[in-house]
């Protein structure tokens, strides 16, 4: 067995307990003792490139929100490569894109049920840690995905693609869109969301470049991940600065929102619009003439990498060290970077030419 009887004898009674008191049951175990286990279990030990895969795993995913479709395509993704390696999913999570104490119980009860790890995307890069830790303590192993933690509060990081890549290449579509000139926006989901924040920095690094000198930021709006905010604060924009010639949208919910906004109103055609979407949920905004171009990932590879990650950690293969590799499937072989972090890949540009190409 993976844990010994003890182990998870102390595990239970540290569920109905208090810390102090399950440490004192079971040996000892002081809160400093518990910081430096989680230390150790974040960097991991040694790794064995040529372990073989254990099966009979099971996998926690806890998505941002459960009933988006975004991470519904992410999630299932997760599901399939763990039949394929003879593990269990399971899925769970809040409804609502901004609920963060929420997601800090869900890790807790996955804690308390003994998974094997856990796939997370991080609503705030701090709330989690504490719970995300004392997980690492009970030997199970954590992994971020489409939006992180802060590095020592998981064993690895699975991003869709670099932040820079994905805020630079943002502005440079919307930009060409634009004849680079005029006011822009950027329509972004939570205010605390890491990942959001992440790539929008880029994007206004990448604006400091003097052939964006004629553009000019004038807001970044919070949509919550919610359709109906987002469609308010796209509307929101566009009376407050009626010179709006783009926005950008770095969020499936939100860029969608937009769409609709635009496509019934007079600025369609007008006021250009990018950002991150699903193919399925824009394709007839860029039929219509909404939509010239917007770009993302496959959410169901990113759920993918995420779950082989999450396995390759259990069975030692990786520890989540910068340097190194093994081999996820048929996806090909990772390298682990700076901060255990792995990139699934470069985005994918979407327009009108390729996107019957894709379904999801």
């Amino acid at each position: 067995m993976r844990k010994s009887s003890l182990r998870r004898t102390c595990a239970a009674l540290a569920a109905v307990t208090s810390l102090a008191l399950a440490a004192t049951a079971c040996g000892g175990t002081t809160k400093e003792d518990v910081g430096k286990e989680s230390a150790a279990n974040a960097s991991g030990g040694k790794a064995d490139p040529n372990a073989a895969l254990k099966k009979g795993l099971t996998v926690g995913f806890l998505p941002k929100q459960v009933n988006n479709p975004y991470f519904t395509t992410a999630d299932k993704g997760g599901e399939k490569a763990l039949k394929e390696l003879g593990s269990t999913f399971k899925e769970v999570g809040p409804s609502s894109g901004t609920d963060t104490s929420g997601q800090v119980s869900y890790v807790n009860t996955l804690t308390q049920q003994q998974v094997d790890a856990m796939a997370v995307s991080a609503q705030d890069p701090g709330a989690l840690c504490t719970a995300l830790k004392q997980a690492m303590s009970n030997d199970i192993k954590v992994v971020t995905y489409d939006s992180d933690t802060k590095p020592e509060c998981r064993n690895a990081f699975v991003s869709q693609a670099s932040s820079e890549d994905l805020g630079r290449t943002q502005i440079q579509l919307l930009a060409e869109q634009i004849g680079y000139r005029g006011e822009i926006a950027i329509l972004s989901a939570a205010q605390t969301a890491t990942n959001q924040n992440a790539w929008i920095e880029f994007m206004k690094d990448e604006l400091k470049d003097p052939k964006y000198k004629d553009m000019k930021l004038v807001k970044v709006a919070y949509g919550d991940d919610d359709a109906q905010k987002s469609f308010q604060q796209t509307q929101g924009l566009l009376q407050e600065h009626p010179q709006l010639k783009g926005i950008v949208s770095p969020t499936t919910v939100g860029i969608k929102a937009a769409a609709q906004y635009l496509s019934g109103s007079k600025y369609k055609g007008k006021v250009k619009l990018t950002g991150l979407g699903t193919p399925n949920d824009m394709r007839k905004y860029v039929k219509n003439g909404t939509v010239e171009a917007f770009e993302l990932w496959d959410p169901a590879r990113l759920g993918e990498l995420a779950a082989r990650t999450a396995v390759a950690l259990v069975s030692g293969q990786i520890t989540g060290k910068e340097g190194e590799t093994f081999t996820a499937g048929g996806m090909g072989e990772y390298t682990i970077g700076k901060d255990g972090v792995i990139s699934l890949g470069k985005p994918t540009v979407f327009d009108a030419k390729n996107i019957d190409r894709f379904d999801f």
